[in-house]
């Protein structure tokens, strides 16, 4: 589960790193009276405005309605509502959205944390994350922060230093040392990193967090360490140890789609191609998926209907493929071992006759307990369902029928 930058930020003061104090707010009203508040609080005398969406590169996009970037300075109170504006309402585009771009529902007003001296300041990049390679966290960073992290490591990868820490002992103080050595830092700026990166790897380990990528981490020109931006996912299968932080979770920010299969107990990932799957188990339907390529298609979703895919599953199931608009057929590879395949066989004709006129062909291969009994289930059902025993079956029908 993503988070925006002003969750993030609560997420990290709560662990003790320090941040870019920010008020967040929904209209221009409230953004004056937050810009008020941090000035009394903070002494800061201008303000950054930043759009608050699911994606990254805002302060190069552009909000289509008004041209202006995701993120922008207001140089005083006068200039608050105005930048606000500019932003709060307007679709925003960047390297990471589509076209049409996210709607910004909210913004962040943030102090001035490169005040009162810009030249004296230095920007860092800073992630933790898993090195699935070698089942360990490790701790990313590097002296070229504020840029594309990605461009970085592509042409000047020896700027990117990484530090893997052992499960077993944790991030240890020597490594906190060897960060803040690394980055060039002295004095009071290279104790303050140090308290950082402990501070920011126990966040990390605390909230059951799959990333926590910082940039730019800030030297301010008083020698402070300080979070600028934050950009937190959180691991989904750990959530139920959160409550507090799934009701973080912003539905408006997710594929409406990926929300609905979610509520309906469905594992779905939405592809690209034009062949709908529906299958009970992961393994499967990473086969059913190599079934449709050899077969000349390409699969249009990853979706796991689990081990009861009964009526109600399976019609909720259909309803959210047939939702992709480049979907011409439908293959559904259920393999009966918890559940017969006549049931499932019922629960597909009783959910067709739910859904009304299904506009695309439907393979049915239904394998396992009852397997006789479903397919004359489905051959009998008078719908524009065709049955399939074997996986090479099941691939000739829908190069057959799909095109």
């Amino acid at each position: 589960m993503n988070l925006h930058e002003f969750q993030g930020k609560s997420i990290l003061k709560k662990y003790g790193v320090a941040i870019q104090e920010g008020i967040v707010v929904e209209n221009a009203n409230d953004a004056i009276e937050a810009a008020k508040k941090l000035n009394a609080e903070t002494g800061t005398e201008w303000f950054v405005v930043k759009a608050q969406i699911h994606a990254g590169g805002r302060g190069k996009g552009s909000v289509i309605e008004t041209g202006s970037h995701g993120v922008v300075i207001a140089k005083g109170l006068n200039e608050v509502e105005e930048k606000v504006n500019g932003i709060l309402g307007g679709h925003l585009v960047t390297a990471q959205t589509t076209d049409k771009g996210k709607k910004v529902n909210k913004v962040l007003i943030a102090e001035d944390a490169y005040a009162p001296d810009f030249d004296k300041t230095s920007e860092y990049y800073m992630s933790v994350l898993l090195n699935r390679e070698t089942g360990r966290n490790i701790i990313m960073y590097s002296t070229e922060g504020g840029m594309n992290i990605e461009e970085v490591a592509e042409k000047t990868p020896h700027l990117i230093h990484k530090e893997e820490i052992d499960p077993k002992v944790g991030v240890t103080s020597f490594q906190c040392r060897k960060v803040a050595f690394n980055l060039g830092l002295s004095g009071k700026a290279f104790k303050d990193m140090v308290k950082f990166v402990k501070a920011l790897y126990a966040a990390y380990e605390g909230c059951d967090a799959s990333m926590f990528e910082i940039n730019p981490v800030l030297k301010t020109c008083d020698d402070r360490i300080i979070a600028v931006d934050s950009k937190v996912s959180l691991d989904s299968n750990a959530l139920y140890r959160h409550p507090d932080y799934l009701e973080m979770r912003d539905l408006s920010e997710e594929d409406p789609m990926d929300v609905e299969a979610d509520a309906a107990g469905l594992n779905y990932v939405n592809l690209d191609g034009n062949v709908g799957c529906m299958v009970n188990g992961a393994g499967l339907a990473m086969a059913t998926m190599d079934i449709i390529k050899q077969s000349g298609g390409e699969p249009a979703n990853f979706l796991d209907v689990g081990g009861t895919a009964d009526a109600d599953r399976v019609e909720k199931a259909f309803n959210i493929i047939l939702k992709d608009k480049n979907v011409q057929g439908i293959l559904v590879n259920i393999f009966g071992g918890i559940v017969r395949c006549d049931r499932v066989a019922k629960g597909i004709v009783q959910a067709y006759k739910s859904i009304g006129e299904i506009p695309v062909p439907i393979i049915v291969r239904l394998q396992g307990t009852n397997a006789i009994e479903a397919k004359e289930i489905v051959d009998n059902s008078g719908l524009n369902v065709h049955s399939a025993i074997t996986l090479k079956e099941a691939a000739d029908k829908v190069k057959s029928l799909v095109h």
